[in-house]
């Protein structure tokens, strides 16, 4: 399934003062997975957001604060599978913090969202 990007990324500042990493809107399909009884949990969602740091997103089922997850999405032309831990979650939206990433997966990143 082919992604569209907005063409103009703009910055979002919920949350702002608490976070070590800008966000930049930001509107994908992602695959959330993660490790519970009875083995691994596939959960689909979309992402609200993306910054060097995480992302926020709506997820379907459910995800709790401290659960360690395996996010797949799509930065532009590229994949991006990365670890995460789940920081704030709600019936609404979760909030994943990116553990680990790569010197290339935070310059995909920062490319994404216009930060040099």
């Amino acid at each position: 399934m082919p992604v569209r990007m907005h063409p103009a990324i703009e910055p979002y500042e919920g949350n702002a003062s608490l976070r070590r990493h800008a966000r930049a809107l930001f509107s994908v399909p992602i695959t959330v997975r993660h490790l519970c009884r009875g083995g691994v949990r596939t959960n689909r969602g979309i992402s609200l957001d993306l910054g060097e740091g995480g992302l926020g997103a709506i997820v379907q089922g459910d995800v709790h604060v401290g659960d360690t997850v395996a996010i797949d999405l799509r930065l532009s032309e590229q994949s991006l599978t990365t670890v995460a831990i789940v920081r704030h979650a709600s019936s609404v939206r979760s909030g994943f913090e990116f553990v680990g990433l790569t010197p290339e997966e935070r310059l995909q990143i920062t490319s994404i969202i216009g930060q040099s």
